[in-house]
C-alpha cells in the first residue's frame, strides 16, 4: 500500500468513527495558533485542542514572517465576510518549540533574511537560535500590527524532549 492509498484508508476510519458533523467555520475557541511545520508539534496534539476549537497556521518555524502577517489579514477580512471580526475576544498563540530545523540555517543569512523579509545585518533581532527570545519577538510583531488590533496574543514554548509548554509571554 503506497503513502495515499494508506492515508485515504485512514480517512475513510475517519469519516464513518471521528468525524464531527456541523463544526463551525470558525473555531469555537476563537483562537488561532500559529506553529511550526514541524510533525512533532501539532498543536491541536500538543495542546489537546478538539475538533472545532482552534485554526492553526503552521511554517517554518512557527515565525511571524511578512507573509504571515498578510494571511491573518486576510483571514480577518474572510470573517468579516461572514459577518464576524478577528478582534476582541480573539486569541492568537504563537507556538515555538526546542531543536527547531529553523537553526540549522543559521550558516546562510540570505536564506533567513529573505524569508523573514529583513535585512541580513538585523537577523540577530529574530533569534533564530533562541525559542524563547524568537517567541517573545512575534509576539510583540503581533501585538504592533494595527490590522489585528484588539487580539489578545501570548507566546508558548514546547519541548520536544519532554512534551511540555511553557508560557514565555502570557496573553
Amino acid at each position: 500500500m503506497n503513502v495515499v492509498e494508506t492515508l485515504t484508508a485512514r480517512n475513510a476510519d475517519f469519516a464513518a468513527a471521528r468525524f464531527t458533523p456541523g463544526l463551525r467555520l470558525m473555531p469555537s475557541l476563537k483562537t488561532i495558533v500559529i506553529g511550526c511545520v514541524d510533525p512533532r508539534v501539532d498543536p491541536s496534539e500538543v495542546l489537546e485542542a478538539k475538533a472545532g476549537e482552534i485554526a492553526t497556521l503552521r511554517n517554518i518555524g512557527g515565525r511571524v514572517t511578512p507573509e504571515l502577517l498578510m494571511e491573518l489579514a486576510m483571514l480577518r477580512q474572510v470573517t468579516q465576510a461572514f459577518g464576524g471580526d478577528i478582534g476582541p475576544g480573539w486569541e492568537f498563540i504563537v507556538l515555538h518549540h526546542t531543536d527547531c530545523g529553523i537553526t540549522r540555517l543559521e550558516g546562510q543569512p540570505e536564506v533567513l533574511s529573505d524569508f523573514f523579509g529583513v535585512d541580513e545585518k538585523a537577523l540577530d533581532e529574530q533569534h533564530v537560535s533562541d525559542p524563547r527570545a524568537a517567541v517573545t519577538h512575534d509576539v510583540a510583531t503581533l501585538r504592533s500590527d494595527i490590522r489585528l488590533a484588539g487580539v489578545r496574543v501570548s507566546g508558548l514554548v514546547y519541548d520536544v524532549t519532554s512534551g511540555t509548554v511553557e508560557t514565555v509571554v502570557a496573553p
